[in-house]
């Protein structure tokens, strides 16, 4: 590791001093080599340790006390046989005492491609600089396994966090986001050290309008609380994750191939005007398979013009319809190239198409073949609109061809599918820019008191008290009366009505302590004798609301990013299917229509069957009004579950039929969500210097 931390130094092109340092050896690749730190003829500025973990707290002590500002470790702080405190917050105490800013530990190091520091102790491709895209990666693998092995994508900063002993991911994304080349950002996220502070990196990337690309590892069910609500057991781990990237309009990809290909796309195709995708192939078949792996993606395929379909026509052969996708291949013959190149000109000329791609099989042993760089380079040209050069599959080898045309802004992809992944980023990216971001309706600050104040003396509310608290706040929720003997049910007078425990059951139905549609007087008292005598005689009576559609509002209390809002279908369809999205409160009514429309089951809010349409814009506002209450009342709130709300048809609004509100102060409970019983856990630029 030392050799290679000094060949990247001196690969890199570091236009400092270099002092290499090594009791055994007086010269190391042309630099004289000193036996200690304290030998050096001036204090370095970066201090690089290739050394083992046995060795590492006392070199470190050695460059605290000659006043290093900053190192990079590589080793993992971990030994074997060592006592608390342990020797990763020993390192940690004395770095965060000195004021040193430090790469690691546990970590492969960094690359300031743009300004030459190779802070790596790993072998190395070469990198010419600087170049567009920032890749920070808590794994090691993560980032060597682009920056090394992805010759298309050209950085300006890489940097393998480790364990973040100093830096964190949140601090080193900052940092990027200044650099005036960076357009893109790739991110490998394990967890977040510093969420407020990722919020904040997250923000201004949003404001500078530079695309982040994240993989997020660990995407599991909750393992580490118990949960009462279907809310709670919904929103796993990732919940608050899959929130933040929505909010702040972080793509997420699944696998390396994805965040290759989309980082090429944001790095090579950004920004795209208005309208879908329009390919050319030379495969009737491969042009269906596109249509086919477009619908599943959600990537928009343009409908063309008539007046484009008439321009095509005229250079297609007759037998080959004029349409999108376009299948340009037929009888060939000598002028096929110069057709071939007109139809993809004509296709990106439709006031339609935001983008292009030909969609065409590499030559044998991986090559591209001249005449289809022709093909997009022209097409480009005349058509000014961004397109690429697609494989049908993943794999098809390399040709140097497909760097240089990449890095001349016509990337050359493997894989329809991959492609269609960066494409959905482009136009999900581009039209998340145009959200509307009108601020969420205002708080009602007595109502915030009242119920911070009763959530601190009383950690869970009864089905009552939460209905009470959710009127408070201007939500439309039943008003309901609390009978405890069979007398008190001639207070009842207008009908129809439900009947339901109010024993503390948390979930009502499972235990049958719910009666629905009482019509008369003689049926309550009936409904009465059968869930008193089972559940005990306090009861809530409830009028029936209207019919409608059933939806869940939810928040759940994340241990790093604090309350997260679920939205989805309730009732019965929120414990089978789970059709739900997430959202960080507080946001407006537009913000809470866009979650909305993404659930599988969007189509039954417009009617289906003969039944009329549901009063959308009703829900979504009840919706930020309900994400305004959960952040005011972040600190006391742990879980909340509203469900059902109907949703009535269009302008009859919304009622909440039934809450439950469980207190932050409150205990994990374990309920029917139960999993296993564990606790909740909850700069400048580096010039001429010398390392």
């Amino acid at each position: 590791m030392g050799d290679w931390a000094l060949r990247n130094l001196i690969k890199g092109g570091f236009r400092g001093e270099i002092y290499p340092v090594n009791p055994n050896y007086d010269e190391l690749q042309g630099h004289r080599c000193y036996k200690s730190l304290s030998e050096l003829p001036a204090v370095p500025e970066l201090a690089i340790f290739a050394v083992g973990d046995q060795r590492i707290e006392a070199a470190l002590d050695e460059a605290i006390a000659l006043g290093v500002p900053a190192a990079v470790v590589h080793s993992t702080a971990v030994l074997d046989d060592d006592e608390p405190p342990l020797l990763k917050a020993r390192l940690q105490e004395k770095i965060q005492a000195a004021g040193m800013l430090v790469c690691g530990t546990n970590g492969m190091g960094f690359y300031n491609i743009r300004d030459h520091v190779w802070g790596c102790g790993f072998d190395s491709a070469m990198h010419e600089g600087p170049g567009s895209v920032s890749l920070i990666s808590h794994s090691g693998a993560g980032m060597s396994g682009l920056l090394d092995c992805e010759q298309r994508l050209r950085f300006n900063f890489a940097v393998s966090t480790g364990n973040e002993i100093s830096v964190s991911m949140d601090q080193y994304l900052d940092f990027v986001l200044d650099l005036p080349e960076t357009c893109a950002v790739g991110l490998f996220i394990e967890t977040a050290r510093n969420p407020e502070g990722l919020r904040a990196a997250f923000e201004k990337a949003r404001q500078r309008r530079i695309p982040i690309v994240a993989i997020k590892v660990g995407k599991t069910e909750r393992s580490a609380r118990l949960t009462v609500s279907h809310t709670g057991a919904m929103a796993g781990d990732d919940a608050a994750f899959e929130a933040l990237f929505d909010r702040y309009g972080v793509t997420r990809v699944a696998d390396m191939d994805q965040l290759a290909t989309t980082l090429i796309s944001f790095a090579e195709l950004h920004p795209v005007a208005a309208g879908g995708l329009v390919t050319l192939h030379d495969s009737g078949g491969e042009r269906q398979l596109i249509i086919d792996l477009a619908d599943d993606l959600g990537v928009p395929l343009t409908e063309l013009q008539p007046a484009t379909m008439a321009e095509l026509a005229k250079v297609l052969d007759p037998e080959l319809p004029a349409v999108n996708p376009l299948d340009s291949w037929s009888r060939g013959g000598p002028d096929y190239e110069e057709r071939t190149t007109r139809a993809l000109t004509i296709l990106l000329q439709d006031e339609g198409a935001a983008l292009g791609a030909a969609i065409l099989n590499r030559a044998p042993e991986g090559k591209v073949y001249p005449m289809y760089m022709n093909y997009v380079q022209r097409a480009k040209a005349e058509s000014g609109k961004p397109v690429a050069l697609v494989s049908a599959h993943q794999g098809s080898g390399y040709d140097e061809l497909a760097v240089t045309a990449t890095h001349a802004g016509i990337p050359v992809l493997d894989g329809v599918a991959q492609f269609l992944k960066g494409v959905a980023a482009l136009f999900t990216y581009r039209d998340f820019l145009l959200r509307d971001t009108s601020q969420p309706v205002a708080i009602n600050t007595d109502a915030v008191r009242k119920w911070q104040s009763r959530l601190q003396e009383q950690a869970t509310l009864d089905e009552q008290a939460a209905l009470k608290m959710l009127r408070d706040f201007g939500l439309p929720a039943s008003r309901t009366l609390a009978i405890a003997s069979v007398e008190a049910l001639a207070e009842v007078s207008e009908f129809p009505v439900a009947l339901k425990t109010a024993a503390g059951i948390a979930h009502k139905s499972d235990v049958n302590g719910v009666i629905l549609n009482i019509a008369t007087t003689g049926e309550l008292w009936a409904a009465y004798e059968q869930i008193s005598a089972k559940l005990g005689p306090e009861v809530i009576v409830a009028p029936m609301a209207a019919a409608g559609v059933e939806m869940i509002l939810g928040a759940t209390k994340d241990p790093q990013f604090g309350p997260v809002v679920v939205i989805g279908f309730g009732g019965v369809l929120a414990e089978t299917l789970h059709d739900v999205t997430f959202a960080l409160p507080p946001f407006d009514a537009a913000h809470a229509r866009y979650c909305l429309d993404r659930l599988r089951l969007r189509p039954l809010l417009d009617g289906v069957r003969g039944k009329p349409a549901a009063d959308i814009d009703a829900f979504c506002a009840l919706a930020s009004q309900f994400s305004v209450m959960v952040a005011a009342l972040r600190d006391e709130l742990l879980e909340v579950d509203i469900n059902p709300v109907i949703v009535h048809a269009a302008g009859g609004g919304c009622t909440i039929v039934d809450a439950l509100v469980v207190g932050g102060l409150a205990p994990a409970v374990g309920g029917r969500h139960a999993g296993d019983p564990s606790p909740a856990v909850g700069g400048r630029h580096a010039g001429d210097s010398k390392t």
